[in-house]
């Protein structure tokens, strides 16, 4: 039984008035899962398991730190190396080696690549990589497919010609304070669309880079990887993956590797250190290199911490096989939720990579009947979204109880659509729907 105190939610209220947003994070704003009522704040976390302030406990059966923590909550292995990195001494005049040892880490990963850059954050990263790109091509106007963060050069892809229609080809990314000077600059294509990609590079002489997420909702169809590849190839213009959110969950490394497309340029970040701040821009040796040509540096992209627990991550992740265990998860957490739409009759899509899988209701009130799901949910003890981001501490047993409790609520989603009366039974508002995504 939850506690029927509600500290989280009193000081969300409260953060509201001094943090723009609530949070440092649009993902982590109570209004994406549960306005006025989800916990949003947490006293400590421990595998799956998750205490919010008024010491209620949580299975989180969603977002695990937004990608990050794939082995799990406060890993032993892991925090060990990041102690043992701060009793040292966390950053000095002098460099730490082991962003030299996490190097050698990720080039034997990559055999294909020659050089890397760190940051801290994968937003940062790609943002690198795409300043890179350019002063190697010398060309401005990047084309791209999926998410890559809130920086400029992304978000300008957002202004019209007229600013009333500014947000319209990704809402939910307001393109406010970016440069109108921009605009054009980054050009968007769908993906599976080679023949958009193939227009775009036809038309603009000035494409310095194409920038994509490889693989991420849904599975590249008739060679599209392949032919992406040949396209950057044939043109010159040097080919990001954004893998900030796909690696590390299907394969150790990136998951180019399964479709045998090898990038010029690789971005890794959240999973890599497992919630501890890491990105990296691994590249082609020729590429990296005109990073000299430009100024790219911050001082605590100098840090200990990140790379110590990303090569104690990385470790763990080789020894024990960790993308098989997280597809093992992923797929009966997705079969269970198909076999759950069946039974109830409730009309559902399951997309992603098995190791981050998401449900969708299909129907006009999908919204509100996702809003229900996860208040239904909470109240049995799971943070629940639409998502499950599988974690290395995530178990059969997990899995087994989360489903037992999703029957429960599918079949009360069912009752309440029968009698139309789905808003009737949340005792607050819709959750928002966050923002369009191009794959």
């Amino acid at each position: 039984m939850l506690s029927k105190r509600n500290s989280g939610i009193d000081l969300w209220n409260k953060a509201k008035k001094m943090i723009p947003g609530g949070s440092q994070l649009l993902s982590k704003r109570a209004e994406q899962f549960l306005p006025d009522l989800w916990p949003s704040y947490y006293k400590k976390a421990k595998g799956v398991e998750i205490w919010d302030l008024d010491g209620n406990k949580f299975v989180d059966m969603s977002l695990m730190g937004v990608g990050t923590c794939i082995l799990g909550y406060s890993d032993d292995d892991v925090n060990r190396a990041a102690i043992n990195a701060i009793n040292e001494g966390t950053i000095t005049t002098l460099n730490c080696p082991e962003e030299v040892e996490l190097a050698e880490t990720l080039l034997k990963l990559d055999p294909w690549a020659g050089m890397v850059r760190y940051a801290r954050t994968g937003g940062e990263a790609v943002t690198i990589a795409v300043r890179i790109a350019r002063a190697f091509s010398g060309k401005d106007k990047i084309a791209f497919c999926g998410y890559h963060g809130w920086h400029d050069w992304y978000i300008a892809a957002n202004l019209s010609d007229q600013k009333n229609l500014d947000g319209h080809l990704l809402p939910g990314l307001d393109p406010a304070g970016v440069p109108r000077g921009l605009k054009g600059t980054s050009i968007p294509f769908h993906y599976n669309n080679i023949d958009e990609l193939t227009a775009i590079l036809e038309r603009e002489a000035d494409i310095g880079a194409i920038v994509m997420e490889p693989v991420r909702n849904i599975e590249p169809k008739d060679g599209f990887l392949t032919k992406v590849g040949k396209l950057a190839d044939e043109r010159g213009v040097a080919l990001i993956f954004d893998e900030v959110t796909s690696g590390w969950r299907m394969t150790v490394g990136g998951i180019h590797k399964l479709y045998g497309v090898q990038p010029d340029i690789a971005v890794y970040g959240k999973a890599m250190a497992n919630g501890f701040p890491m990105a990296a821009v691994v590249g082609k040796g020729e590429i990296m290199d005109a990073a000299q040509k430009s100024f790219i540096s911050s001082s605590f992209w100098t840090e200990r911490i990140g790379p110590a627990a990303s090569i104690a991550t990385i470790n763990k992740m080789q020894h024990n096989d960790v993308p098989k265990h997280l597809c093992k998860i992923g797929n009966m957490v997705s079969d269970g939720w198909k076999k759950l739409g069946e039974k109830h009759d409730l009309k559902i899509n399951v997309t992603g990579i098995p190791s981050l899988t998401s449900f969708g209701f299909d129907h006009p009130e999908k919204d509100a009947m996702h809003t229900l799901f996860t208040q239904e949910m909470l109240q049995r003890g799971f943070l629940a979204s639409k998502a499950v981001y599988v974690s290395y501490s995530h178990t059969s047993e997990n899995v087994k109880a989360y489903l037992e409790n999703a029957d429960d609520v599918f079949g009360l989603i069912k009752r309440a659509m029968d009698a139309n009366n789905v808003h009737g039974l949340l005792k607050g508002p819709v959750a928002h729907s966050g923002f369009k995504r191009l794959n």
